[in-house]
């Protein structure tokens, strides 16, 4: 397993899947679960085994179906209820026959929490964690204890709060884990009381919600006091602001303060991973996350092209492959000469200064009216592309394109699509039917043009976007339509703008299928 010394604690199955519009199946939880393992975590929460019945079916199927390298699994569950023994309460027994070799246990640390909510007295309380805890390291599990709404109750009652520390740790809880639950706290006074707990002599933990946005400053504040175990989820994920991002984290202790938690090869596929967890959530990726987001190192303003041109580091605090992610230019209307050389280069083109020039030029007189190039990058090729050719190239020519759209007497809506291209020396005359105009128009342009690039086929439009821009009013409105195509082998992205959106529509979607052709290994001569 991995180092006992300093833990990254996953809790993404249990805390994370408590975020709105969050819902995963069991295979999706062993799916995380293999993902996290591979970035080289100490252990990875489970959930609630006894209290759920898909908790109790993941670790049913953890024990044959995870094969974990670095992680050990952790049972979630709570101290015992009120006046029964441990032995004899039957959420305590599912922990017990989860199979899991550790156990996080959570308990009340806030005085008034323990007189209503659990509606029982601080002595009793007390008594719950020393049985729970003491018995189930009887049975051979690990104990941790997460100190529930810690920090609230210590500025409530201290005394108390810490003498929850002490009865865990005396009873055998090898990490006291102390919770934000609230998400209220700030940094300098977290660490302060982390601390004072720390004269307890018990090992600490964190857990931090991120309500206040400083989760992972929390979390760090914590480290820096003493804490040797920290909590968190994939991608921010948890109720309401979310948990501590355990991305962030990890890479903040292992790239700023030289911990070694995980090897550099696991820390080099974490973008990976964060964005693959994101795939089993169906939950869209925070693009501007640290790290892992895809603009976390992308870079708009001309002066800062300028500087990374003579040296990336000037404007990046690390190297993006050391997590994984990469460098990025956006062109738009910021842009300088040097942010188009840059970004032509990534493309590879080197170009000459006039072509700089030009393209520069051509980028902020287009974005003036309305289209948008970072988040199109397939047109920017397209306009580069033009401007180191002198000309404009493609692989078929538009004579006319048509669209009719009828609803018919039953209800549905349909529309037709007649296009008129010409590409290899034919003329071509197609049509299409679709459930709207620029479905029909899509599915038109497929049936002129697969039969001389059958590549095509394997051509998707997966999604449309419609913006109408300021400027103008109602139905008159300049329209910018941003269509995501992709094929096996990844995305590509396309803009069009006109006051017609079926216009804005057919721009972006020819683009669409030049580039798309152009990934096939079509060039444009």
């Amino acid at each position: 397993m991995a180092d006992d010394r300093f833990h990254m604690y996953d809790t993404t199955l249990r805390d994370g899947a408590q975020q709105e519009g969050l819902n995963l199946t069991v295979a999706d939880k062993l799916a995380i679960a293999r993902l996290m393992d591979s970035l080289g975590v100490g252990f990875i929460e489970g959930g609630w085994p006894g209290a759920n019945p898909k908790d109790t079916e993941f670790f049913r199927r953890a024990q044959t179906e995870l094969d974990l390298k670095h992680a050990q699994l952790a049972a979630f569950g709570a101290t015992r209820r009120a006046g029964v023994k441990a032995a004899d309460d039957p959420l305590v027994a599912a922990l017990r026959e989860s199979g899991a070799p550790v156990v996080t246990l959570v308990a009340k640390s806030h005085d008034r929490h323990v007189e209503l909510a659990l509606r029982t007295t601080l002595q009793e309380n007390l008594a719950m964690i020393r049985d729970t805890v003491s018995h189930l390291r009887a049975e051979g599990q690990r104990v941790f204890l997460d100190a529930e709404h810690f920090f609230d109750g210590y500025k409530c009652n201290p005394d108390y709060a810490l003498e929850v520390v002490r009865t865990a740790a005396d009873a055998g809880a090898d990490v006291v884990v102390l919770c934000d639950t609230n998400g209220g706290m700030l940094p300098d006074e977290l660490g302060e009381i982390v601390r004072a707990t720390a004269a307890t002599g018990a090992r600490l933990g964190i857990h931090c919600h991120d309500d206040t946005g400083c989760a992972v400053a929390n979390s760090m504040a914590a480290v820096k006091a003493g804490a040797t175990h920290v909590q968190g989820c994939a991608n921010n994920y948890g109720e309401r602001a979310g948990n501590a991002n355990l991305f962030t984290v990890l890479a903040n202790l292992q790239l700023k303060w030289g911990y070694d938690l995980v090897p550099p090869a696991a820390l080099a596929d974490m973008t990976r991973i964060a964005h693959a967890i994101s795939e089993i959530t169906n939950v869209t990726p925070n693009s501007h996350a640290p790290y892992t987001g895809v603009s976390a190192f992308a870079h708009k303003a001309g002066l800062h092209a300028s500087a990374i041109k003579v040296d990336p580091n000037l404007y990046q605090h690390i190297d993006p492959a050391l997590v994984g992610n990469d460098m990025r230019m956006l062109v738009s209307d910021m842009a300088g000469r040097a942010s188009v050389e840059l970004k032509g280069r990534e493309l590879g083109y080197e170009l000459t200064p006039g072509q700089s020039r030009e393209l520069v030029d051509q980028v902020k007189g287009l974005e003036s009216k309305g289209y948008t190039f970072e988040a199109a990058d397939a047109s920017f090729e397209l306009l580069l592309r033009d401007t180191v050719n002198g000309e404009r190239r493609r692989h078929f020519s538009v004579e006319s394109w048509r669209v009719i759209v009828e609803r018919r007497p039953d209800g549905e809506v349909v529309g037709e699509a007649t296009v008129k291209l010409h590409a290899k020396g034919e003329r071509i005359v197609a049509t299409g039917e679709g459930n709207g105009p620029v479905n029909a128009l899509d599915r038109a342009v497929r049936s002129a043009l697969e039969q001389l690039y059958p590549e095509l086929a394997g051509v998707e439009l997966i999604d449309y976007k419609v913006r109408i821009l300021e400027g103008s009013h109602g139905t008159e409105a300049i329209t910018r339509v941003l269509i995501t195509s992709s094929d096996s082998e990844g995305e590509w992205a396309t803009v069009g703008v006109d006051e017609n959106i079926i216009e804005a529509s057919w721009q972006a979607l020819e683009q669409a299928v030049t580039y798309g052709l152009l990934r096939a290994g079509h060039d444009l001569t």
